[in-house]
């Protein structure tokens, strides 16, 4: 089994993220998982966003760091290798349990991988 190239945070630029939201997407309870092929990336890329609806900026950093650990630990099994994905707060991410947290990702990033694999590719944006 080969290695999988998990950068974290690889997602810096606006244009980047921008391209994500483009493709495919998938919100579940406690999170969004946005996911787009990338033909110049060689492994994984990863994005992390929550907006000022969420709370403060101590709020919006818990978030994104529980959505960061999710991340770590889901998308080595679960990503897709040569795509880029997003992952956005929602109210709910502080506060939701962990478990549930980390279902929740779970259960999108396999909807999105059958999504991707599937006949109707890119074309298909709904949850």
């Amino acid at each position: 089994m080969t290695e999988i190239q998990i950068k974290l945070g690889g997602l810096k630029k606006r244009s980047e993220f921008l391209y994500v939201r483009n493709g495919l997407y998938s919100a579940k309870g406690g999170v969004v998982v946005q996911m787009r092929k990338n033909e110049t990336r060689n492994g994984i890329g990863i994005g992390f966003t929550a907006t000022k609806k969420i709370g403060n900026a101590v709020t919006r950093n818990r978030a994104k760091r529980r959505l960061r650990e999710t991340a770590k630990a889901l998308l080595p099994e679960l990503g897709l290798v040569g795509y880029d994905y997003v992952f956005i707060a929602r109210d709910s991410t502080t506060a939701r349990q962990w478990t549930d947290l980390l279902d929740d990702t779970r259960k999108a990033l396999i909807t999105l991988s059958r999504r991707a694999s599937g006949p109707v590719g890119e074309n298909n944006t709904q949850s």
